[in-house]
């Protein structure tokens, strides 16, 4: 139950920095009554009721009967509160519609995760499980003055337990499904009458969740175990020390992300006038999956191969010729057609089909040490340093789907041009005996796929305080703090396409009785350097994988403080200031996919667009600061009414902020032979002013609580992101947000008890706000019409319809290739003629001139550029979706949850008997809010049965989570237009039952 009402009472006293004091156990009559529930919201010791702020709070006891195991589960006890994992190795925990939709490297979290008051820029919250716990705060709204590092959707603080005066221990054995196995335990030891000693740890192993039917393999199991060891010092009364350090570790299948989904595109069978007959032509038309809604059935299939360009540039490697008579049969490495057309997906989202197991490894440390000083009476001084730790290494397969075979065999009896038989010995070719070797991703018969994500960071922390205490009106808590975080991260896809291309497309002779690469002595290309490495061993050169490297460099200092004043018995002030400085710093390392060095004769400067063939040379850094100033103001006032034991009542308003950061470099071109529309380097700060009424009510002398909470938010500028040229890119958006938050619980009798949580909340972007849809960039206009443009640029364009039509029609034999002229960017392709930089030599070939980066202008659509004709919207990128009026990302409008719990005295044993429900509504994953973004609503249920003996502390339990095994689409993002926008989605684990033993000492 939730400690606004029934949270486990036995919470240690702690001063700001750490937990020091067990606090004394409440009468049995008043067991669980929120009244006697300690929290530190505000960085003091307060009764829970008594704190004017929006709060949720989870002792161990609690945490154990809601089976809340890790922060992903907070959302079923907590109002308006929705998690779901996200891109790459990163969570969204959303509070009131504000989360971290935002997944650049260098973008702060929105509700800031802390470990016993410290705030974590990374942490493994999603991945870790809770142990040895004194107590789970969930704070609602900014808490910038005192917590989080401006924090402007919340603060979660794990609290753990600390050292206490009594020998104690604890040790808990756990069985399950899935072959689930679970060992937690603890012992606390007062070494002498000053010194404490406590160490925790806890470790689970189960089986994978998910089966992967082209492996035969269970996937996304669990090996991960944590331990933490403190240990407290207190000599005298006024003087306190403790230190904390805690090791979470990781190595197991766990899947990152979860199946991915794709509503094929086959492309137009018509355009304008003109049939398209074609598979190939229809690709080029095709953006491989369509915006369809994801609980149709035609979502389980794969995108249109033919619209990944990258495949039909494969199939350009000629091998050579079938033996016999001309015409001469081509044979090319490649096999002509869709490896995706048979591609049926299972509807369970628990079965995937996919070439590579997943591979999950993540290790995070915590160091912290803390310092209490009363200098007088009512006056102290605290100062906490910590220093966290965070890597990260995460790996699986890209496409989440196998493809058909496609290699045909190099070293099958063939001839060349002239008919001269190849000496497929001597040059066995790329593909002997119908397979490509690579590298990295080793020999197969088909495209294989992988990704990694890793991270490496650490953070240091400073933070020192004066807070007091006085019996007068007016007290005061101020004072600083230091933050230093350093990350790198880094996303590499292996495609053996890619590899393939590089070796024998790019860097070969075209005689195909010589089909030599560059790194067998041809120089006459441009020689994209090829990674020789396997994946353990990666020199982070090769110009055959795509890398994404990030390092980013926060320092960040603030003084902060709050004065409470209390104007009368029953009423009392606080005015808290803060004043922030940022400082981020970006690597700029752009990515060099398929690009090589420039020294092909045909074009000077290549026709890759590449500056080099290996390597990835930097950039200048970006360097940004900020120095903001936020607040909050807070009347709170305690009447006495007839009509219940206690009541709060509190008005709020505060000023939150987050800093901005940098979009991450994209391709690094040559503009002398690729142009394309410049995106924003970085993005802006979010602002949000925020206005809080609530209520506490404790009714029957504490047998019944009720909180109730209005807010209303005005955001500016909040960050969200979505894949665009390859790149997380980050976008602002101003919008409103307001809402209703009840929580209640009950407790008639020592038997029974009932707690519930209602949350209401409204979004609403702004008028004026927009935004390119990857999904839909030509917004139903009909005059435009979405193409593939040349292989190294990374996403879709959109053209006239006219000029496709007219290239469609003609009876010229690249076709193909001026379609993919047609967008931004490829301006030197193929067999055209270099042309001005942005324009395209259409005259000649196709009678027409036009240049997408002129300026749009609708009523000329289709004239030449000569004439005055149309440029494209937005240089060719797309229409701008009118995003006024729709709903933010994963905000539910209803979120409910309703616990009870009854327990049957038989003779000196308890058995109790407890079962919870979820529900929330639909919401949207993006901010676009179409049919392809609509998530379901969903519920959960889970039920307990516990087995108590007080006498001999022994504790005996069965429980089932998810009882119903649903397995709802929870959120998802949607990858690169190069890769055929699919979409990867993420659920629930499937039910789970276990049984455990637990005895304490």
């Amino acid at each position: 139950m939730t400690c606004s009402a029934t949270a486990h009472a036995q919470a240690q006293t702690e001063g700001v920095a750490a937990a020091t004091q067990q606090a004394p156990q409440p009468p049995a009559d008043e067991y669980d009554s929120a009244n006697d529930i300690v929290v530190t919201a505000q960085k003091t010791e307060q009764r829970l009721q008594d704190v004017p702020i929006a709060i949720s709070a989870f002792s161990a006891q609690s945490l154990a009967d809601h089976k809340i195991e890790a922060g992903s589960e907070l959302l079923r006890a907590v109002p308006n509160v929705s998690f779901s994992k996200s891109n790459f190795s990163m969570y969204n925990f959303s509070i009131r519609g504000i989360g971290t939709k935002a997944i650049s490297a260098s973008t702060d979290p929105a509700v800031a995760v802390s470990f016993n008051n410290t705030p974590m820029i990374r942490n493994r919250l999603f991945e870790s499980e809770f142990f040895d716990m004194q107590r789970v705060e969930v704070l609602r709204g900014p808490q910038g003055t005192l917590y989080g590092r401006n924090a402007t959707g919340g603060v979660v603080n794990l609290i753990p337990a600390l050292p206490s005066a009594e020998f104690e221990a604890e040790v808990k054995a756990e069985v399950g499904n899935y072959d689930s196995r679970r060992l937690w335990g603890m012992i606390n030891v007062p070494v002498t009458d000053t010194l404490g000693f406590r160490l925790a740890g806890q470790m689970t192993k189960r089986d994978g969740f998910d089966y992967n039917s082209f492996t035969k393999n269970r996937v996304n199991g669990r090996d991960l175990w944590s331990t933490r060891a403190s240990v407290q010092w207190e000599p005298s009364h006024n003087f306190r020390v403790n230190a904390i350090w805690q090791h979470f570790e990781e190595d197991d299948d766990r899947s990152r992300t979860g199946k991915q989904l794709c509503t094929r595109d086959p492309g137009p069978e018509r355009v304008g006038n003109v049939n398209v007959t074609s598979p190939v032509t229809r690709g080029r038309l095709s953006q491989g999956c369509l915006p369809g809604s994801l609980y149709d059935d035609a979502a389980y299939s794969a995108p249109n191969g033919n619209s990944l360009v990258f495949l039909g540039v494969a199939g350009g490697i000629n091998l050579g010729y079938v033996p016999g008579p001309n015409p001469r049969k081509a044979v090319y490495a490649v096999t002509a057609g869709d490896p995706f057309a048979d591609v049926v997906q299972s509807r369970n989202l628990r079965e995937i089909s996919t070439s590579y197991d997943p591979v999950f490894r993540a290790k995070n440390d915590i160091f912290q040490f803390n310092m209490e000083f009363e200098p007088a009476n009512g006056l102290k001084m605290v100062s906490q340093t910590a220093y966290t730790r965070d890597r990260y290494y995460s790996s699986q397969d890209y496409n989440r789907f196998v493809s058909a075979p496609l290699f045909n065999s190099s070293t099958q009896p063939l001839v060349d041009a002239l008919n001269r038989p190849i000496d497929t010995t001597a040059f066995p070719g790329p593909t002997p005996g119908g397979q490509f070797c690579d590298p990295q991703l080793g020999c197969s018969d088909r495209m294989v796929s992988i990704d990694i994500s890793r991270s490496r960071n650490r953070q240091w922390t400073q933070e020192l305080r004066l807070q007091s205490s006085y019996d007068g009106p007016i007290n005061f808590n101020i004072g600083a703090n230091y933050l230093d975080f350093k990350s790198q991260d880094d996303y590499y896809v292996f495609n053996n396409i890619f590899t393939l291309l590089s070796q024998w497309f790019y860097n070969r002779n075209g005689n195909a009785n010589s089909l030599r690469p560059c790194e067998l002595g041809f120089e006459g290309r441009e020689c994209v350097y090829v990674d020789p490495n396997p994946l353990n061993a990666l020199n982070d050169q090769g110009h055959n994988y795509f890398l994404s490297r990030n390092l980013i460099r926060t320092k960040s200092w603030a003084g902060f403080g709050e004065l409470y004043w209390n104007v009368a018995r029953n009423v009392k002030l606080t005015a808290g200031l803060r004043y922030t400085q940022d400082k981020k710093t970006s690597s700029q390392i752009p990515s060099q996919l398929l690009l090589g060095g420039g020294t092909e004769t045909a074009f000077p400067g290549g026709t890759t667009g590449g500056r080099v063939n290996s390597g990835y040379p930097a950039l200048p850094d970006i360097e940004q600061k900020w120095d903001k100033f936020t607040g909050r103001l807070v009347l709170d006032w305690k009447p006495e009414l007839g009509f219940t034991d206690d009541t709060l009542v509190y008005f709020s308003a505060a000023r939150g902020y987050k800093g901005g950061g940098t979009n991450p470099p994209r391709v690094d071109f040559n503009p002398s032979v690729v142009q394309y529309l410049p995106l924003p380097q970085t993005f802006r700060p979010e602002y949000v002013n925020a206005f809080e009424i609530g209520t506490k009510n404790s009714f029957a002398g504490g047998k019944f609580t009720l909180n109730a909470t209005g807010f209303f938010y005005d955001y500016k500028d909040y960050q969200i992101s979505q894949i665009v040229d390859r790149i997380a890119y980050n976008e602002n958006f101003n919008a409103t947000s307001w809402g209703l938050e009840f929580e209640a619980a009950w407790r008639p009798s020592r038997a029974f008890r009932m707690d519930a949580t209602l949350g209401y909340l409204r979004t609403r972007l702004k008028d004026g706000a927009q935004s390119i849809d990857v999904m839909d960039r030509t917004q139903g206009d009909p005059n435009w019409v979405v193409l593939r443009p040349w292989i190294q640029v990374p996403s879709n364009c959109i053209a006239p319809r006219v000029f496709v039509e007219r290239i469609l029609a003609s009876p010229l034999p690249t076709r193909d290739v001026a379609l993919a002229a047609l967008c931004p960017g490829s301006s030197r392709v193929g067999t055209f003629n270099p042309a001005v930089p942005g324009t395209v030599p259409f005259d000649r070939l196709y009678g027409f001139t036009y240049n997408p980066f002129a300026p749009y202008n609708p009523d000329t659509i289709g004239l030449n550029i000569a004439q005055g004709g149309s440029g494209a919207p937005n240089s060719g990128r797309g229409f701008y979706a009118d995003l006024g009026g729709n709903e933010l990302p994963n905000s539910p409008r209803l979120t409910f949850n309703v616990g009870a719990q009854y327990t049957l005295f038989i003779d000196d044993w308890e058995l109790t008997l407890r079962g919870d429900y979820y529900r929330q509504s639909k919401s949207y994953a993006r901010i676009y809010n179409t049919e392809y973004d609509r998530l379901r609503a969903w519920d959960n249920a889970n039920l307990a049965v516990t087995l108590n003996q007080p006498k001999w502390d022994l504790s005996l339990q069965f429980y089932v989570k998810n009882v119903f095994n649903k397995t709802p689409i929870t959120d998802f993002f949607t990858n690169s237009d190069d890769t055929g926008l699919t979409t990867n989605v993420f659920t629930l684990d499937p039910r789970i039952f276990g049984f455990s033993v637990a005895k304490r000492f």
